[in-house]
């Protein structure tokens, strides 16, 4: 039986959720979608108001409205006995995080789609780092996505918890190309037609011997001129995006890569897709979706999605909790404070902290 699910809001993000059902009919299925206006395009039912939506009993519910709208449907959900799944972040601020988890945090019913160690090259690297390869991790360099994101990718391969971070950021301002936006891409008749001025916030966030190093540049998630860099350093290497250097023996260090098998290239007839990434030999990520065609992001949402039917039927952990996305945010408005402020920020223990 597909995992089913309802979808509240039918904006960019809803999309993803939709267009993985519609080509995994076998593992997805969506119920019904909450929307003001009614849209034929999305090509599933769709309601006006959460009753309607909820009563078919999908396996769970996804919120995928703007950040204020969000608390209120999670609570509305919860109220009502439903599994959620947040888009990130699950409230705007600290005071909604606060108030979102007094409300409905002691449910256990709440889950965040907090998806980038799922995208399989991060899957893989978390693979790499968690086998011991590079030692303990000490710190994590990520450079790629911004603020809660990024958190969740260097306390994910440090292996924070939620211990107290102290942050130290600043922002820089310069001239850079812009060529490609959500919107397609900028047509202009010169190079110099498409600079403007774009942010860097760069940021340490220091866990107490563990350090996270964040560094995100306006639109760099888009912008083809700003490249990813992800870098795991730990007692015995490092993991420097697909490259790991590792202490052997005390006189032997070694280089090794990992590979990643893309179908359809050349004249590779078995069609366009992602099979598997290896590393001397042994696969550490298969895409169990091979055959659907999908992108990596969609490859890490279906990931998600496949975990919350495992986690709901008791074949498997809880995917992203509430509380790890409120500490995830938490730390990323300290890196915006920071910034503000000119001086460090120290996150302090927050309600959603396990009891020791």
């Amino acid at each position: 039986m597909p995992v089913r699910y309802a979808i509240v809001g039918r904006g960019w993000r809803a999309r993803f959720f939709l267009r993985l059902a519609a080509l995994m009919p076998d593992r997805f299925a969506v119920t019904a979608v909450l929307t003001r206006a009614h849209d034929p395009s999305l090509g599933v039912p769709t309601v006006r108001d959460l009753d309607a939506l909820v009563r078919d009993r999908p396996d769970f519910v996804i919120t995928s409205v703007p950040w204020d709208a969000n608390p209120g449907y999670v609570a509305a959900l919860v109220d009502r006995g439903l599994p959620v799944l947040s888009e990130t972040p699950p409230a705007p601020d600290l005071a909604g995080l606060r108030a979102l988890w007094a409300r409905v945090g002691a449910s256990g019913l709440v889950q965040v789609a907090e998806q980038y160690l799922l995208l399989p090259g991060h899957a893989a690297r978390l693979a790499l780092v968690r086998q011991g390869l590079i030692g303990v991790p000490t710190s994590v360099q990520v450079s790629s996505t911004h603020l809660y994101h990024a958190v969740s990718m260097i306390r994910g391969l440090l292996g924070v918890d939620y211990e107290p971070a102290t942050v130290h950021a600043r922002a820089f301002t310069a001239p850079l190309a812009d060529p490609l936006t959500p919107d397609g891409w900028r047509r202009t008749s010169t190079v110099d037609g498409l600079v403007r001025d774009a942010t860097t916030t760069v940021a340490t966030v220091d866990f107490g011997g563990r350090m996270g190093l964040y560094d995100f540049t306006d639109n760099q998630w888009w912008n083809p001129l700003r490249t990813r860099r992800i870098v795991v350093r730990g007692t015995r290497g490092e993991l420097v995006d697909d490259r790991l250097v590792r202490l052997l023996s005390p006189d032997t260090p070694v280089e090794s890569a990992l590979v990643r098998r893309q179908t359809g290239h050349d004249l590779n007839l078995e069609g366009a897709d992602l099979d598997h990434l290896s590393f001397e030999g042994n696969v550490v990520w298969r895409n169990e979706f091979f055959g659907a065609r999908l992108s990596d992001e969609d490859i890490a949402i279906a990931t998600m999605l496949a975990r919350m039917g495992c986690w709901l039927d008791g074949t498997g952990e809880p995917p992203y909790p509430l509380a790890a996305a409120c500490q995830d945010h938490l730390i990323g408005l300290a890196i915006r404070e920071s910034v503000a402020s000119g001086g460090p920020v120290t996150t302090g223990r927050e309600d959603w902290v396990p009891a020791a």
